[in-house]
């Protein structure tokens, strides 16, 4: 599937609205309730620092340590970011002794988020040629 064509921003959306709302099926009738489900997620992701600590978390999962190493962010920072990808359900966290490692929610997150940074390796890809 070609990466930045209406196509694959609709799998993407699909995706989304599928992973973030737990059923896609029930709200595409009803586009006010699924805009006030996805509008916290939508919050969350749009934070340039949330967005890099998710992505990092995409990659394996990481320590808080390990998060800031990757981000270059202060450790008050990456806690701060988690408690928001936490509480929208982007991201769960296991404790392993004196730890935490967090992880990507479920597996289909994985995909819109590899969708979301091939559109933005280059401008063949971006959303704004209109491919």
């Amino acid at each position: 599937m070609a990466v930045g064509g209406r196509r694959s921003l609709g799998h993407l959306y699909l995706l989304l609205t599928t992973v973030l709302t737990g059923g896609y099926v029930e709200l595409m009738n009803d586009p006010l309730e699924l805009a006030r489900r996805l509008a916290p997620v939508m919050k969350a992701l749009s934070d340039e620092n949330r967005l890099a600590i998710l992505l990092a978390v995409a990659q394996h999962d990481r320590s808080v340590t390990e998060l800031t190493t990757a981000t270059g962010l202060a450790q008050t920072l990456v806690s701060h970011h988690l408690k928001s990808l936490r509480d929208n359900g982007l991201v769960t966290v296991t404790a392993h002794g004196r730890s935490n490692v967090y992880s990507l929610c479920c597996a289909a997150v994985a995909d819109p988020l590899e969708m979301l940074a091939a559109l933005a390796k280059g401008p063949s890809n971006s959303l704004t040629t209109g491919a």
